[in-house]
């Protein structure tokens, strides 16, 4: 018996120290205990960053393109989305297996500086939203020289 609870014991610790299994367990009990869009399923997003602009590739699957918002503002990206409805796809005895989709409002804020906010771009295709964030110009160097 002692070997049973050393053993379970030994388990336990073994699955908190696999970071795979550990992020499992949370993003697990964030869908369970959310009652909205838990933010480690929404939005998943590329971002690329050259000397001239910020690229981002944005996951917003069956999302109406007027159900998106965007807006710039001191250094920060902000992406709000709303689903108000889902098709019921239950049988006509209302047999669900299961249903993960939800409805609801959910965001997402990326801090990108030194936009050029009035050279955005947003395109929406497929259910990926494809912005393109042009960096303001760097300034002139003025170098002063000391007496």
């Amino acid at each position: 018996m002692a070997n049973d609870m050393m053993n379970w014991h030994n388990d336990l610790f073994d699955r908190f120290n696999d970071l795979t299994k550990m992020d499992d367990l949370v993003n697990g009990l964030e869908r369970s205990f959310s009652g909205n869009f838990g933010s480690s399923s929404v939005l998943k997003t590329d971002i690329k960053e050259t000397d001239e602009q910020y690229e981002m590739h944005v996951d917003v699957p069956g999302i109406k393109k007027d159900d998106i918002a965007l807006k710039y503002r001191d250094g920060n990206l902000s992406i709000a989305v709303k689903r108000d409805s889902i098709s019921d796809d239950s049988d006509k005895d209302g047999n669900m297996i299961a249903s993960e989709r939800r409805t609801g409002r959910f965001g997402r804020q990326y801090a990108l500086p030194d936009v050029d906010a009035s050279k955005i771009e947003a395109h929406y295709e497929d259910g990926v939203l494809k912005l393109t964030l042009p960096k303001k110009a760097a300034a002139d160097t003025h170098h002063i020289e000391i007496q």
